[in-house]
């Protein structure tokens, strides 16, 4: 009960610290860019409510994509389990709180594995199904970051920010050696997890269960590599199609600064705003502040300070609060409606609630993509 409390607690804090920092940035920004211009502006320019709409109708469209990813890698693990694509968004949506308010967005990846786990996947083919997503997003991320700086090479010093991105790809480098070697290597990652397992038991009170501990590592390490093992085998359709609706995934989403600035009256600058957006990501997904509140407004705003040029940085803090209230507090907003749909509550999830359930190995034989 005490490590409920503890870990409920600790939610509400990283909650109040994102939607501070988030708020606190862009209220900075409104701050200093805000002036009679902009007021003139607003008020003899109409807005393009219809583009407004759409950057929304965007927001909604790259969840119902992720939906359909996720459905395609896990029916090509299980097609004996049925994944909707309905439900498939339910739980992207559902995923987007928690993803919110922690560091690198990591708290969705537990989610969408304990949704996909109650559906019927085993929780080896659940954690394949979710890093099979992050390695497709890194591998696409990769191939657009160099687009991101040859746009942006002679517009900016690419060095003010070449730090946090240096940073943001040796992690995905680090993540996809350790995925490989996971594949590669099962048997070392099982004795690595039970290592890890048996050092952290001794600061426990109960000292009973090691040997279920270890059964269940055991089982979930070989369910995980026998579906990593088949998307690049058998499931390589699934892993080119799901490659393919992330490329769609993403660009829907990259649109939606464009449409915002259509709305404003200004141009789009599809290719400057898709270069950006590539770019911001890998800033975005480093380890920093929960949901990468205030870390994110100042990434869009710096990037976006250069596209939209001195003639109109008097709208760059609105263009600010509408992007970040798509992308950001709609997706927490949505998330948390449905999380607590899903769990009556929005802070009684944990990472414990993972190993609840445990399915059956995927299954080598008549699997069918």
């Amino acid at each position: 009960m005490a490590n409920s409390t503890k870990q409920s607690r600790n939610l509400k804090i990283s909650i109040i610290v994102s939607i501070v920092l988030s708020l606190s940035i862009i209220l900075l920004l409104l701050y200093f860019t805000l002036d009679r211009n902009t007021f003139q502006y607003l008020s003899t320019v109409p807005l393009r409510y219809e583009f407004l709409a759409a950057a929304v109708l965007c927001g909604v469209l790259y969840w119902v994509v992720w939906g359909a990813r996720l459905k395609v890698l896990s029916t090509a693990l299980n097609p004996a389990v049925h994944v909707s694509w309905w439900e498939g968004t339910k739980i992207v949506v559902a995923n987007q709180f928690l993803a919110s308010i922690t560091p690198s967005m990591a708290g969705g990846e537990p989610v969408r594995i304990y949704l996909l786990n109650k559906d019927g996947l085993s929780v080896g083919e659940a954690t394949a199904t979710v890093l099979g997503e992050r390695v497709i997003d890194a591998l696409f991320l990769l191939i657009i970051v160099p687009f991101g700086f040859f746009v942006f090479k002679d517009r900016i010093d690419v060095a003010l920010i070449s730090y946090g991105l240096t940073i943001g790809i040796g992690v995905f480098i680090a993540g996809l050696l350790l995925f490989a070697f996971a594949v590669r290597y099962p048997e070392k990652i099982k004795s690595l997890l039970i290592w890890i397992d048996t050092k952290i038991r001794r600061f426990k009170k109960k000292k009973d269960q090691h040997s279920a501990m270890v059964d269940r590592i055991n089982q979930e390490v070989d369910n995980f590599h026998n579906s990593v093992v088949f998307f690049v085998t058998k499931g390589k359709k699934a892993f080119l199609a799901a490659g393919g609706l992330t490329v769609l995934m993403w660009s829907i989403g990259f649109m939606i600064p464009s449409l915002l600035l259509l709305g404003l009256g200004l141009p789009p600058f599809f290719v400057e705003s898709y270069a950006a957006q590539s770019l911001l990501l890998i800033i975005v997904m480093l380890p920093t502040t929960p949901g990468s509140a205030g870390v994110s407004e100042l990434g869009v705003a710096a990037l976006y300070s250069i596209i939209i040029g001195t003639t109109h940085q008097y709208l760059l803090g609105v263009f600010v609060l509408l992007f970040r209230l798509i992308t950001y507090h709609m997706s927490m907003i949505c998330g948390a409606v449905m999380q607590y749909r899903i769990f009556k509550s929005i802070t009684s999830f944990s990472l414990e609630t993972i190993g609840k359930k445990t399915g059956t190995p995927p299954r080598e034989e008549g699997r069918q993509v």
